[in-house]
């Protein structure tokens, strides 16, 4: 087995896919590392895959992952993990935005004895106004439910084997990454990073898709919006029997329409209980 498993998720990323493992096999080779680099084409409608597969045919490092249709950036790297045979296995954007000049002090950390080394931004690039807005608030929800600030992490990271064997065990079917290797709580070390513009093409990313992605993992990973429906049960419940007092007042004095008191109190009081259910 390798010592160092990379995986690179690919969604049309055709025009980078040469460049990125030229630019990781090049540092991994300084390391003097034994190595393999996963890449998982989650789906590409454009040449991505044939490209995986034209590099691996070049050098027999590369293990072309090839998924069925898009499952999402989440998926692919579960994939890649669970193709990872390496010591340690490290998590990249194939767009170049996260710089591989940064593995080898990565490496050290990990050399070092840190289980999690994880990369986070020093600069989070050109965000709009609305957009680092709406971040700031997805990352401050997120990072309540593992008791750790996640604003400026990010999916590039070394992870040990161990963390790994764990992450791919657990069985969650919507991951959100960043919070699962956060929350199994192993030794972490962080390294900044600067991120850079895209070596070629355009994101996948819309406005859409980030709202679809954090919305699901705001209800996924997060029990939050569990306790908020409980606790809306609850204080139902409690209005109902404010209410019930208030009617039985009006009933007692007369004012009471005819059999408005039973299904305004029946429909309050079973409200409360669903909500509570």
């Amino acid at each position: 087995m390798p010592e160092l498993s990379v995986i690179l998720p690919m969604y049309n990323e055709e025009a980078v896919v040469d460049m990125v493992i030229e630019a990781v096999v090049e540092q991994l080779t300084a390391l003097e590392r034994s190595f393999e680099i996963i890449c998982v084409d989650d789906g590409s409608r454009d040449g991505t895959a044939t490209a995986i597969d034209a590099a691996a045919q070049r050098d027999d490092r590369v293990v072309p992952v090839i998924l069925s249709r898009n499952f999402g950036k989440e998926a692919a790297m579960s994939a890649g993990l669970e193709a990872a045979g390496g010591r340690g296995v490290l998590l990249m954007d194939a767009d170049l935005q996260h710089p591989p000049d940064l593995i080898p002090r990565m490496v050290a950390e990990w050399d070092a004895g840190f289980d999690v080394v994880d990369a986070v931004k020093a600069d989070r690039g050109s965000e709009g106004p609305v957009y680092a807005l709406a971040a700031g608030v997805f990352y401050a929800l997120m990072g309540t439910s593992v008791g750790e600030h996640l604003r400026n992490s990010s999916d590039f990271k070394l992870l040990d084997r161990q963390v790994v064997d764990v992450i791919v065990a657990m069985p969650e079917r919507t991951r959100f990454f960043r919070g699962l290797v956060a929350w199994v709580g192993f030794r972490v070390a962080k390294v900044p990073f600067m991120v850079q513009r895209r070596a070629a093409g355009t994101t996948s990313w819309g406005t859409w898709g980030l709202m679809q992605y954090s919305l699901r993992n705001l209800v996924a990973f997060s029990s939050a919006p569990l306790r908020f429906v409980a606790v809306l049960g609850f204080i139902t419940v409690g209005l109902d029997v404010l209410l019930a007092l208030q009617t039985l007042i009006n009933w007692l004095a007369g004012n009471a329409v005819d059999g408005f008191t039973t299904v305004i109190l029946t429909v309050g009081f079973l409200g409360g209980l669903i909500l509570i259910s």
